[in-house]
């Protein structure tokens, strides 16, 4: 079931961290772990302020995508649930909300790349992120 947080808990906040950290580590093994557990604090920050539509299972979050405005800062699932739909179901309630939605993804993370390109985002641009030395593409999507 896919909700939107509209006062995010304590609980829901280190139950999003915990996905967020562990998917990131998971799905970017070109980058360094230390990198990730150097953001945390500012991701912690950040998750009361964004835009937060969550997955349940029963009552234990499993993923969830977090925008800004309309850059999504990222999908993430649990190791487990993945490639059951969530990713886009999570998606489809970003489109339902926003005419247009922008992010980045890791050109080297080819999954999370193609996935966007089959749900109808198109490369916008790409550059080398400055704190990561990757490749980036930005891609976006419109109604």
């Amino acid at each position: 079931m896919i909700t939107k947080i509209e006062n995010l808990t304590t609980n829901e906040l280190e139950e999003i961290l915990i996905i967020w950290l562990t998917a990131n580590q998971e799905v970017h093994p070109f980058i360094p772990t230390a990198y990730w557990q150097d953001h945390f604090a500012e991701v912690k920050e950040a998750l009361p302020l964004a835009e937060l539509y969550i997955h349940r299972d029963k009552d234990k979050i499993t993923g969830f995508i977090g925008f800004s405005e309309t850059y999504i800062a990222g999908i993430f699932v649990q190791h487990d649930y993945r490639n059951q739909g969530i990713g886009q179901k999570l998606l489809n309630e970003a489109k339902n909300a926003h005419n247009t939605l922008t992010l980045s993804v890791y050109a080297k993370n080819q999954p999370a790349y193609n996935f966007y390109l089959k749900h109808g985002f198109q490369l916008m641009n790409e550059h080398l992120d400055d704190t990561t030395g990757e490749l980036e593409y930005q891609l976006i999507w419109e109604k």
